[in-house]
């Protein structure tokens, strides 16, 4: 695996998810796996989770870490070919990949959609960029359209909480007064492609997810409807993709309340976090002992391990 940009560039999913269980159990296994290696992490856009779970996870595996925030500590980037640089931004990404590369024998990027382009953000240019003109493998901490980090870490909690029967999972939308980026959803439906399971995914007309993406994953627009005999609740919003990057809506009537939680199978609740209480999922949601958001955070950090392992043994 030279890079880790989607779900889809791990050797094989289910080891890969084996070998994050094994290495909550025993983080330290593997301390000096990267004895004299140096993780850089760049950060286009805020972070919590990603960036404290992916250091930890790189010193657990006996990384040194460099941290870098882009947006307020570097020079501007261009990623275009053939401009003159008149403007703001100050160095390319031919030169700034390949100075890193230099400094790092891994680097992770975060960088999130614009929501301004459907196209560009598509292209994902400041992940792939990075990945052309960088000699050191690439690991995705979120991109404009995908999170595969944080879906793996959900591959790990699903996991820790098996039920007696098929279970039925929902990923249902939900308001936020802001528009957000797909690349969760997107990331979790790509996983769910490895869970056997009853899938689907509920939101209002005018927000289903990219088609080509959902494929016939069953789309319900009545949550109610979708929730019924749930035995997880995926909550998570994404702005429109049809009409990309627009919100179509903003009324609470899809927040995920206890009521609402009432009509599953008392169902556990998920969301990748941070989330807007009582706009998202009621305080009663998310403080009711069903509620797996502080385990799915402490999962990121054996997600980002086990793909840093596997990174260092196919370099």
């Amino acid at each position: 695996m030279k890079n880790f940009i989607t779900l889809n560039d791990l050797p094989s999913f289910d080891a890969a998810l084996v070998l994050a269980k094994s290495l909550k159990k025993d983080p330290y296994a593997f301390e000096e796996h990267a004895k004299r290696k140096t993780l850089g992490l760049i950060f286009f856009n805020p972070s919590l989770r990603t960036r404290l779970s992916t250091q930890k996870a790189a010193q657990n595996l006996g990384f040194n870490t460099l941290v870098m925030n882009f947006s307020n500590e570097a020079w501007a980037l261009e990623f275009e070919d053939g401009t003159e640089m008149r403007g703001i931004r100050s160095e390319h990404i031919r030169e700034a990949a390949a100075v890193v590369s230099q400094y790092c024998d891994v680097v992770a990027i975060r960088a999130f959609a614009s929501l301004t382009n459907k196209e560009q953000d598509e292209a994902e240019i400041v992940l792939n960029s990075f990945a052309k003109y960088a000699s050191i493998p690439v690991i995705n901490m979120e991109s404009a359209t995908g999170h595969p980090l944080q879906a793996l870490a959900d591959a790990v909690t699903l996991s820790e909480h098996p039920t007696p029967h098929k279970p039925k999972i929902v990923l249902t939308w939900a308001p936020h007064p802001k528009a957000l980026p797909h690349a969760v959803g997107n990331s979790f439906v790509k996983m769910m492609e490895h869970q056997d399971s009853d899938f689907v995914i509920a939101n209002p007309e005018g927000y289903d997810l990219d088609p080509r993406i959902t494929k016939n994953i069953p789309i319900s627009h009545n949550q109610e409807k979708a929730l019924k005999n749930a035995d997880f609740v995926y909550s998570k919003n994404w702005c429109s993709y049809t009409n990309y990057g627009s919100i179509l809506r903003t009324d609470d009537k899809w927040m995920l309340t206890s009521e609402k939680m009432n009509l599953t199978k008392n169902a556990k609740f998920m969301h990748c976090l941070p989330v807007r209480r009582n706009i998202v999922v009621s305080d009663g949601v998310l403080d009711n002992p069903n509620s797996l958001v502080i385990e799915q955070a402490n999962n990121r950090t054996f997600a980002a391990q086990a793909v840093l392992k596997i990174i260092l043994d196919h370099v």
